[in-house]
């Protein structure tokens, strides 16, 4: 990776835009970044780690912390680097939030963060991605490296060299953790500490569910039965299933008395059953021979209802004939009475009692068709009468309609005007659309920075108080430890004690005479304990460490939400959201009002045209309604005339038609009720003859004895059916009776005694069911026990199979998360990190030997370390001088400063190696350089002179004067008296 080209406007000290061209330098290889103190020197690297990555080195914090406090409110903030990897050159730039004026009315807005990536093709610039989340995506593919990766590879920064030289064994393993991505290994270590807890969970869970399957068969056992001791699995086994078998032999048992009951009961209740037949059958015999006494004392009155039955059947016969001449007769009364009426009815009309009824209807029936072409003109007056009614009506409508049409015409302009007027007002509110959008836009941003910090802030609390209590758990942990090791080196002399052997030396004293052993303690303290103690201390202080980092991080996510919310709290940010979108809401009713708007002013355009039309239609029809008033008034006034002559001396026409009608309908009725009677009366003759001769046929006196022997037919037709029924009961009964004698030929006369019978009949039913239900308990017994000894042995086995899994398991689990039996206490990461760092101290080793000459070298330490701290990743430095191993906290200054340098480009190359094997052409190192002496400094000199190898550009930021006279290449950075800083190359 090279760096070309590195643009800086608004951000940190620089105010205008400041451009740094790194391939200037490329002929020198090396350059020098000069410039007072807080000139901004640090401010280049920043500016190359926020272009990108977002972020820089030195903060923690948000963006918008990166915008020069020298800018003015209009000034842009924004860094543009062109940089190659591989063989592709991209320039991305990057702006971060900041505050601006509005550009419409007044107040400040937030400039959202942006970025854009380009590439170079064929001599132009390509656009790739424009948004932040894109370019990091992008970037993250092509650079290979996060940013702690990249400051500990190109950007190293100030202050940050001897971090990795003197960190604590996990803080270092922290570091390259997220330099190397290995938290996967400590992953699959947990994944398997997980697997370990849930096989010994489903150990325990198999186990407590074969102890159920054997307790449950256990309560089943007979309880005479002596069970054996808890703890004799074996025996309690054996002991299930000797009970099933026995429990078996009851089955066949109670099987046998089953069979034997259901004997007993079968011939009781064959006995029961005789006895309750035979019993019915005498009192059936007794109940017949009651109701044959009965039918025989109805005889007399059977005999007359049959004579009764014999005359009724004889006037059947004539029962038409007789019904005949009742109803003549009636007739011809009724007739005579008709005729009578009508000749009242015709001479009480005033009409000629001797006039011929058929001429009469004849000429009143020629009289009423004339009438009735008169009461037709009648009809058709009603109808021109409301006519005349609907035709006034529609002459004043027209009349309204024209006069409203005409109203509408007037206010049309006035109406259209308003519109005018609106549509100015609405395109007005609407122009402020965009406004709104981006107001909104802001608002909602700083509200959701707003909920993040509250809901950061709770969870830091707690955060807080669980590290509060890891510090407290972990101190706990240590000083049990150190108690422990107290009482271990105290019982010491016991240990020793008791592997003296009396005439053999002692192994402290070299005496053969062991007049006063040691006692040992009866709880001495063992290696396990002691193994224990450690592992627990080491999971307190990752706790610790686990605690302490979320916290950090709550502290930092609290700091960027605060940041981004501007410090106001929820109810302000709710408000300026809700009239951010109130104004928005506003400015697009009014975009919506346009349209309709425009709508109305189109309609009222065309109304009018229509409205021209309308008022000249209206006119015509206003004329053509009074004219055609005119023609019905007329027609009426000739038809009103004829009508008039047609009534004569009547209301109307249709009186005297109703008159006319009723003359003729009399007439008809007289000759009618004349005819009738005629025919009524010979009818009546005919029927009384027939009668008489039938009623002689028959055997009766005269017809009225027929008539007198005459029944309804419901009534004869009960006499025949209590003749019959009285006559086929006898004979029932008889044969019955008959029947029963047969039946109880040999039984005594006395009532036969049934209940003894079914008394030995219900003890041998429950003598039955009990029987059963021996045979149903013992079966379900035997059947329990059966099933509980196959699933007891499935169970036991399965326990047995999981047993040899979870052992296996359990033992990588410990042995990958750094418990016994792994004895150096190295996790799986750890191992991995322990090579990776084996080939950093190999790489500083080869710049270090040149920078020390030859004194000084770095050897990595898996030794075990105390207290149970972490182990594995410990770093040593030899000093030739002395032949002996010493810590790195006991180098000097530039001691420090040059291991830490070497480290450091070891490191780097270590890195880039694993990111692919990148090429690194460029390179910063941040300060340092003044801790060293002359001599010192020549050789760290000479060490970075070698960096230039193979075209590599080297920038140093420092304030050594030696290396300005040794460095002619360099950047200055110089503060204006004005206060922004200015970049001279």
């Amino acid at each position: 990776m090279r760096l070309h080209r590195l643009e800086l406007a608004g951000f940190g000290p620089f105010r205008d835009r400041q451009i740094v061209d790194f391939d200037a330098f490329a002929d020198d290889g090396i350059f020098l970044i000069t410039g007072r103190t807080g000139a901004g020197k640090s401010s280049v690297l920043d500016g190359v780690a926020f272009a990108l990555y977002g972020n820089v080195p030195r903060y923690d914090g948000p963006d918008k912390r990166l915008r020069s406090d020298h800018a003015s409110p209009d000034d842009p903030t924004e860094v543009s680097l062109e940089f190659t990897v591989g063989e592709v050159r991209w320039r991305v730039v990057r702006s971060p939030e900041y505050a601006r004026p509005k550009l419409r009315g007044g107040g400040m807005t937030t400039e959202p963060a942006r970025a854009e990536l380009f590439e170079l093709v064929d001599e132009a610039w390509i656009g790739r991605a424009s948004r932040p989340r894109d370019v990091a995506e992008i970037l993250d593919r092509v650079l290979g490296l996060n940013l702690q990766q990249f400051q500990q590879v190109i950007l190293l920064a100030q202050n940050k060299f001897s971090r990795f030289l003197l960190a604590r064994n996990d803080e270092r393993q922290a570091l390259l953790r997220t330099l190397f991505g290995t938290r996967r290994y400590e992953d699959y270590a947990r994944e398997l500490d997980d697997r370990r807890r849930e096989t010994q969970q489903k150990l325990s869970e198999r186990g407590v569910h074969a102890e159920a399957l054997l307790t449950e068969a256990e309560l089943l056992i007979d309880d005479e039965t002596e069970l054996p001791a808890s703890d004799d699995l074996a025996a309690r086994r054996e002991a299930v299933r000797t009970a099933a078998e026995r429990a078996r032999y009851r089955v066949e048992t109670a099987e046998i008395a089953r069979a034997k009951a259901d004997e007993v009961w079968t011939a009781a209740a064959a006995d029961l059953a005789l006895r309750e037949r035979q019993l019915q059958a005498q009192r059936a015999r007794d109940e017949a021979d009651a109701r044959l006494a009965a039918l025989e004392s109805e005889a007399d009155s059977v005999a007359q209802a049959r004579l009764e039955r014999d005359r009724a059947v004889a006037a059947e016969a004539l029962r038409g004939a007789i019904e005949r001449a009742a109803r003549t007769g009636l007739a011809a009364r009724a007739a005579e009475t008709e005729a009578a009426a009508a000749d009242e009815e015709w001479l009480a009309a005033g009409e000629d009692p001797d006039a011929d009824l058929d001429t009469a209807e004849e000429e009143l029936t020629g009289e009423l068709a004339r009438v009735d072409a008169a009461a037709e003109n009648e009809r058709q007056l009603e109808r021109l009468d409301a006519e005349l009614v609907l035709a006034h009506g529609a002459l004043a409508d027209a009349g309204e309609a024209l006069r409203r049409l005409t109203a509408e015409t007037t206010e049309a302009p006035v109406r259209r005007e308003a519109l005018l007027a609106a549509r100015a007002e609405a395109a007005a509110q609407a122009s402020r659309i965009v406004e709104g959008e981006r107001a909104v836009e802001a608002a909602r941003l700083r509200q959701e920075a707003g909920k993040r910090a509250s809901d950061a802030d709770a969870r830091l609390t707690a955060a807080e108080a669980a590290y509060t209590a890891a510090l407290d758990a972990s101190a706990a942990a240590s000083a049990a430890l150190a108690r422990l090791m107290r009482r271990r080196v105290a019982e010491r002399a016991g240990e020793l004690a008791a592997a003296l052997v009396p005439g053999e030396p002692c192994a402290v004293c070299g005496s053969t005479e062991h007049p006063h052993p040691a006692p040992r303690a009866h709880d001495a303290v063992t290696d396990e304990t002691i193994a224990e103690a450690e592992a627990t201390v080491v999971r307190a202080r990752a706790e610790e460490t686990r605690a302490a980092d979320e916290a950090r991080g709550l502290r930092d996510e609290l700091t960027d939400a605060r940041s981004v919310a501007g410090g106001a709290d929820a109810e302000e940010l709710d408000r300026a959201l809700a009239d951010a979108q109130e104004a928005l809401q506003r400015a697009r009713d009014a975009e919506a009002r346009l349209d309709v708007i425009e709508r109305d002013l189109a309609l009222i355009d065309t109304q009018q045209v229509e409205l021209a039309a309308a008022v000249e239609s209206a006119t015509a029809e206003e004329r053509e309604a009074a004219t055609r008033v005119t023609a019905l008034a007329a027609r009426r006034e000739e038809i009103a005339q004829t009508v008039e002559r047609a009534r004569e001396e009547f209301e109307s026409v249709a009186d005297r038609r109703a008159a006319l009608i009723a003359r003729r309908e009399r007439a008809r009725r007289r000759r009618s009720a004349r005819a009738a009677l005629g025919i009524a009366q010979e009818a009546a003759d005919v029927a009384v003859a027939e009668v008489a001769e039938g009623a002689e046929r028959a055997g009766f006196a005269d017809p009225l004895d027929a008539a007198d022997a005459l029944r309804s037919r419901t009534d004869t037709a009960a006499l025949v059916d209590r003749v019959q029924t009285h006559e086929r009961d006898l004979a029932l009964v008889r044969a019955r009776l008959l029947e029963l004698q047969l039946e109880l030929a040999g039984v005594p006369e006395a009532p036969v005694e049934v209940g003894l019978a079914r008394q030995k009949a219900d003890e041998a039913d429950r003598a039955r069911g009990h029987a059963i239900a021996e045979l149903s308990r013992a079966q379900s017994t035997a059947d329990r026990l059966s099933d509980l000894v196959v699933r007891i042995d499935d169970a036991y086995a399965s326990v047995a199979e999981l047993a040899h899994e979870t052992a296996v398991v359990t033992r990588l689990a410990d042995t990958l998360l750094g418990r016994a039996p792994n004895t150096r206490r190295m996790t799986l990461e750890t191992f991995v990190l322990a090579a990776e760092l084996e080939e950093i101290v190999i790489a500083a080793n080869v710049r270090l030997a040149e920078m020390s000459a030859g004194r000084y070298s770095l050897h990595h330490s898996d030794a075990l370390a105390a207290r149970g701290a972490a182990s594995g990743l410990g770093i040593e430095v030899m000093d030739a001088f002395t032949g002996q191993l010493r810590p790195p906290q006991s180098l000097s200054g530039g001691e420090t400063f040059l291991a830490s340098l070497s480290l450091a480009l070891g490191l780097a190359e270590v890195v880039t190696a694993r990111a692919g094997g990148m090429r690194l052409d460029t390179l910063f190192i941040d300060e340092g350089f003044g801790s060293l002496d002359a001599e010192t400094l020549e050789l760290a000199m000479s060490v970075l002179d070698e960096l230039r190898a193979g075209g590599r550009t080297v920038g140093v930021i420092s304030h050594v004067e030696a290396m300005k006279d040794q460095l002619p290449a360099q950047l200055t950075i110089e503060a204006t008296p004005q206060g922004p800083s200015v970049i001279r190359q």
